[in-house]
């Protein structure tokens, strides 16, 4: 990795160079093409692809185009072909005026890589113009007395062609007084000048008219004339002297119309008519005529039209002097035209594009010029964008910059910029233009979708219809478009289904609280980007309870089996615990808190019902009269809403010579009390019990002994705070059971079809005598 960014700067600097060169060369070389003026729209100029050096096709791959000063498009490229073409008719007098050549600079621009070419279109001169004069007449006035061989200046024909299209030749209608002379200026012009052959007479001929034809070298050639009156007058022999031949004034360009720009002044010894001076524009052309005004009497020359640095910086006039007597002279007059800042910058945009793809590196946004048609400090420019932005100016050739971007872009952060390019030349006082870019930047699918929450926990009644609407899962996607719709999966599940447009959750079928409390699943959500991206969540269902389970009996068993009969001692006192009526109910929370009400009993006097743990007590004490068997019948509801009951019913046997039923502890002797004791003390206490049923009861107590001896090894003292045998089980989860209670499972058996089990309370024994043992 250090080798890599040690040599990308190396690799870096040998580019720039490389550009700078090729930059350098194709500033100092500009392509040439050249085009006839007045030829048809849409003709062939050239093939750019061959003057460059291209292939075809790279001229469309690189998006090239042309790009001509001030917006103007006389050329179109075709980047099929790379043939260029007019797109107008093309006058060389009305682009360039007299300037020759006629030369229109454009730039070539090429993208990826981007490259500009300089380039320039020459404009070929034909002669569709004839020489014109702008006098209809020229009146000279010429003493009898000039001497042959003397020269008078003539106005000279105007043709707007250049070249070998201008005026090359001057004649003059045959005569045997004068001939015609051209003269040719540093300018590159050709002035005629009128020479005196032979001396003239006045009184042999006191005027002339002379026909000036103006020939252009066109082919064929064109022509114009002009007539010339010769007056011939009495003799003058001084000609008109200027205080200076030339005159050097500056204007600036927001002169206002009317202004005096300066007074020549000529001076003539003679006297009368010949001493006599007028000025009049020699040679002047007709932007010049139309620009200015001179006073023929005074010299004083003023401003006619407002004047413009940029269109013309400066103006060469010559002015004649001429006296009464036809002898003239001339100066000139240059006038500089001095810039001011009343232009501001333009920007003209070669190349934009938007949008522009997030998360890409440096990108050309846009391709663009700044001019001002002003010169100097005036003309200079400074170019500058907003400073808050993650965009960059980067300056080319001429005045050319490329906005490009300065990183990676992030759509989610910001979806759109408002460029201001700010444009500012250097004059006093400084003038600015301003052009807006709007760029769009365009989603890339570079965030996964969130959810709102990091885990949902939704509630659902038990019991519920199946396709029930449970709740709703929602995730967003900060991208958009295709790359923010969002779907939802869910894995295979028994339990519920998801919608996967909006996140609707919904439960297949009706759940129960009793066989499932909670679940937990995960939700999947993915957008529609390409790859695609996701996120999970994980849903908590917890199931609440309904009170749809009536309260369940444990003892005494309800079920039509052989009963267990409680028995209770006649000597018990007052608040003797006789039994304990169990019931549980499978719902949960208050639909599970259990009340007991007692609601018929043999003698309702004796006994009392504990409502909140089930427990039988005496009332009062157990008279002789009381029935042996007593038969209670007990309510059990729970506290749902609505509530749901049962009810039980208890055989309580009143018997004498018992406290409490016979226990065996741990450590307790072994002695077995004789079978036959036990029988016939039964027989005596239990009249009305039927045989069947006291034979049950001796079977149980065998197979209960029997069992006992089995596991003495694991029988631990009776206490709340150890734990019961292997054949005792807590119920105290129902809350209405106490620890100080345990219960045996007692096993019957019918007719050994089947079998069932019940809970039968096994109470401490109380400290007796001997004789109030039971024996089993």
């Amino acid at each position: 990795m250090e080798l890599d960014g040690a040599t990308n700067p190396r690799q870096r600097q040998v580019l720039f160079l490389l550009v700078l060169l090729g930059v350098s060369r194709a500033v100092s070389e500009p392509k040439q093409f050249s085009v006839v003026e007045e030829i048809e729209r849409g003709s062939f100029v050239a093939n750019v692809a061959k003057t460059l050096g291209l292939e075809v096709g790279e001229l469309s791959d690189r998006r090239s185009r042309i790009v001509f000063k001030g917006n103007k498009e006389y050329l179109q490229l075709n980047r099929r072909t790379g043939d260029l073409l007019l797109t107008e008719k093309l006058d060389r007098e009305e682009l360039c005026g007299p300037s020759d050549p006629c030369v229109l600079p454009f730039k070539i621009l090429l993208e990826n890589p981007f490259q500009i070419l300089p380039a320039e279109l020459s404009v070929l001169d034909i002669n569709d113009h004839s020489p014109v004069f702008l006098e209809t007449e020229m009146l000279l006035k010429i003493s009898e007395s000039t001497s042959p061989g003397t020269v008078f200046l003539l106005e000279s024909g105007k043709d707007l062609d250049v070249g070998s299209n201008s005026i090359q030749n001057y004649t003059i209608s045959p005569n045997s007084l004068f001939h015609i002379q051209i003269r040719d200026s540093s300018e590159g012009k050709r002035y005629p000048e009128l020479v005196l052959d032979e001396t003239l007479d006045r009184e042999e001929q006191s005027e002339m008219t002379l026909t000036l034809t103006a020939v252009d070298g066109g082919v064929p050639p064109r022509s114009g004339t002009v007539q010339v009156r010769i007056l011939v007058v009495d003799i003058n022999d001084n000609a008109p002297v200027f205080a200076q031949l030339r005159y050097e004034v500056q204007i600036p360009e927001n002169s206002s119309i009317g202004s005096k720009i300066v007074t020549v002044s000529a001076t003539d010894l003679d006297a009368g008519n010949n001493g006599e001076i007028s000025y009049a524009f020699l040679h002047a052309s007709e932007n010049i005529r139309k620009i200015f005004h001179l006073k023929r009497e005074s010299g004083e020359l003023y401003l006619r039209e407002k004047v413009d640095f940029e269109s013309t910086e400066s103006y060469v006039i010559n002015i004649q002097a001429a006296d009464g007597g036809g002898l003239s002279a001339e100066c000139t007059v240059i006038i500089q035209v001095t810039d001011l800042n009343d232009n501001p910058p333009e920007v003209t945009i070669s190349s934009f594009t938007s949008p522009i793809p997030e998360n890409s590196p440096e990108t050309v946004v846009a391709v663009f010029s700044v001019s001002d048609l002003d010169s100097g400090e005036n003309g200079k420019m400074v170019c500058s964008i907003q400073n808050d932005l993650p965009f960059a100016l980067k300056p080319s050739i001429e005045n050319f910059y490329t906005l490009v971007t300065e990183g990676a872009l992030d759509r989610e952060y910001k979806a759109e910029y408002n460029i201001t390019i700010t444009v500012m030349d250097l004059g006093s006082p400084r003038l600015k233009s301003e052009y807006n870019l709007t760029v769009l930047i365009s989603d890339v699918n570079d965030n996964p979708p969130m959810f709102s929450e990091r885990t949902y926990k939704l509630y659902l009644q038990e019991n519920n219809s199946p396709a029930l609407h449970i709740g709703s899962v929602s995730a967003s996607d900060r991208d958009s478009g295709i790359n923010a719709k969002v779907t939802g999966e869910l894995p295979l599940f028994s339990y519920i289904s998801i919608n996967s447009d909006n996140g609707h959750l919904y439960a297949l079928r009706s759940l129960d609280y009793e066989a499932i409390q909670a679940f937990q699943f995960t939700v999947r959500a993915a957008d529609g980007g390409s790859p695609s991206l996701s996120s999970q969540v994980l849903v908590q269902i917890v199931v609440q309870d309904e009170n749809d389970n009536s309260p369940f009996v444990l003892y005494p068993l309800q079920n039509g089996t052989a009963p267990c009969n409680d028995l209770v001692p006649r000597t018990a006192e007052p608040g003797y615990l006789v039994t304990k009526v169990v019931a549980v109910d499978r719902d949960w929370g208050q639909n599970s808190w259990l009340s007991y009400q007692l609601v018929k009993s043999t003698d309702p006097g004796l006994f009392t019902l504990w409502a909140h743990n089930g427990e039988i007590h005496t009332a009062r004490s157990i008279s002789d009269r009381d029935d042996i068997k007593q038969r209670l019948v007990v309510l059990v509801k729970d506290n749902g809403q609505p509530s749901l009951s049962t009810m039980a019913t208890l055989n309580v046997l009143l018997v004498d010579g018992f406290s409490e039923p016979y226990v065996n502890l741990p450590g307790a002797s072994k002695e077995e009390v004789p079978t036959d004791s036990l029988t016939t003390y039964l027989i005596i206490s239990l009249t009305t019990v039927s045989l069947l049923f006291l034979l049950s009861v001796i079977m149980f107590i065998v197979i209960h002994l029997w069992k006992r001896k089995k596991d003495s090894t694991d029988i631990k003292h009776l206490t709340s705070n150890n734990p019961f045998p292997g054949h005792l089980m807590n119920i105290s989860r129902t809350g209405t059971l106490s620890h100080s209670y345990q219960y045996e499972v007692c096993l019957a058996s019918d007719s050994g079809a089947s079998e069932f089990k019940f809970l039968k309370p096994i109470i401490p024994t109380l400290p007796t005598s001997e004789g109030n043992k039971l024996n089993a």
